[in-house]
C-alpha cells in the first residue's frame, strides 16, 4: 500500500468531489470511488468525505492503493506531444490561458462520434498536447457545437476554470452569438421568430411548430426556440441575412427558417435546392459577444470576436 497525493490547482476548485475523482480517476467506476471514500482510500485533507465536498484551491486529495490499482485506476489519457493534425485545421481567432476560440471550416465536426471522422475535439487536444497534466482531471474540450457543414465560431476551454466558465454564460443565455445565412426567396426588413422544437433523432431532422395557447410542452422532446434575423442585402432569388441565436438548438436556424418558407441556400434537408452544384447550408456562425463581465474573466467583459466570411 503506497499514499499518493494531488493538490487541487486554481483552476480546479469550485467542484464536488466526487464528480473531479470520476474525471482523475477516469478508468474506475463510481462504486469503486464511493468505496474507497468509504473505507477512507480516498481522503480530502486527511478527513474523510462522502464526496459532496467542494474542493477549494490547495486542498489535498489523498489515494492509499497499491500503485499497480492506482495505475490501473487511472486510465492515463495518451501523450498527443507527437501527434499531427492532418485534413482541414481550424482557425484561432483567440486564446488565453483558459479558453481559445477557432472558426471551424465546413465539414469538419464539432465533437466526435461513433463514426471516427475527425472533429475540432481530436485537433484541440492534439493542439493542447500535454497541457492537461498527469496531475488533473481536466482535458481540453469544445464548449459548443455547430453543425458539420455549418462553418464558424466554436468555444474551447483549456481548464477546468475554462470549461466551468464558458458552460454558464452559454447556459444563462449571456453569450450573444450571431450568424451570416443566405436564405432561399426575398425577405424584408426583420423579425422574431418563436416556435416549439421538435426532434426527429431518427432522422436527424428538427420540426418547428408554432407557439402553443399558453406556452405549454407536450413533453420533454418539446423545447421552446427564439431567432432573430434582419436583411443585409437581396440578392436574385435569395437574400443574405443576419441571425441572432437567442436559444441554442440543434438545427435551430435552419429549421426556424425552413418553417416559415426561406431554408437556407444549399440546405436539401430542410427543402433547399443545391446552391452552386452544392447541396451545403449557407451558414457561418460569424460573431460572438460576450456579456460584462467582473472577476478572472474581466478581460474578456464586452469583447467582440468576429470571423470573416463570404456569401
Amino acid at each position: 500500500m503506497i499514499m499518493q497525493q494531488i493538490r487541487i490547482k486554481k483552476e480546479e476548485a469550485g467542484q464536488r468531489l466526487d464528480k473531479y475523482l470520476k474525471k482523475y480517476l477516469s478508468a474506475a467506476t463510481g462504486g469503486f470511488i464511493y468505496k474507497m471514500l468509504r473505507k477512507k482510500n480516498i481522503t480530502l485533507n486527511s478527513s474523510r468525505s462522502d464526496g459532496s465536498d467542494i474542493l477549494n484551491t490547495d486542498d489535498v486529495i489523498s489515494f492509499f492503493f497499491s500503485e499497480e490499482t492506482y495505475e490501473k485506476m487511472r486510465g492515463k489519457a495518451p501523450d498527443r506531444s507527437k501527434e499531427k493534425w492532418e485534413g482541414a485545421e481550424p482557425q484561432i481567432i483567440y486564446e488565453d490561458a483558459d479558453i481559445i476560440i477557432v472558426d471551424k471550416p465546413s465539414g469538419l465536426m464539432s465533437q466526435g462520434d461513433q463514426s471516427g471522422k475527425p472533429s475540432v475535439n481530436d485537433w484541440l487536444k492534439i493542439y493542447c498536447g500535454n497541457e492537461a497534466d498527469d496531475s488533473s482531471a481536466f482535458r481540453p474540450s469544445v464548449c459548443n457545437r455547430l453543425d458539420t457543414n455549418t462553418t464558424g465560431l466554436l468555444l474551447c476551454a483549456r481548464t477546468y476554470r475554462g470549461s466551468r466558465f464558458l458552460s454558464d454564460i452559454i447556459k444563462d443565455h449571456k453569450l450573444k452569438k450571431y450568424y451570416v445565412a443566405l436564405a432561399e426567396g426575398r425577405m424584408e426588413g426583420s423579425a422574431v421568430l418563436e416556435g416549439i422544437w421538435h426532434k426527429d433523432t431518427k432522422n436527424n431532422t428538427v420540426r418547428i411548430t408554432p407557439l402553443p395557447k399558453g406556452g405549454k410542452m407536450n413533453d420533454d422532446k418539446e423545447h421552446y426556440v427564439k431567432t432573430a434575423y434582419r436583411v443585409l442585402e437581396q440578392r436574385e432569388g435569395y437574400t443574405l441575412l443576419e441571425v441572432e441565436l437567442f436559444t441554442g438548438r440543434s438545427h435551430q436556424i435552419r429549421a426556424h427558417l425552413s418553417s416559415i418558407g426561406h431554408p437556407l441556400a444549399g440546405d436539401i434537408k430542410y427543402g433547399a435546392h443545391p446552391y452552386k452544384g452544392v447541396a451545403t447550408q449557407r451558414l457561418k456562425a460569424y460573431k460572438l459577444v460576450f456579456p460584462i463581465l467582473k472577476g478572472d474573466f474581466e478581460h474578456l467583459s464586452g469583447k467582440e470576436f468576429i470571423a470573416k466570411w463570404d456569401m
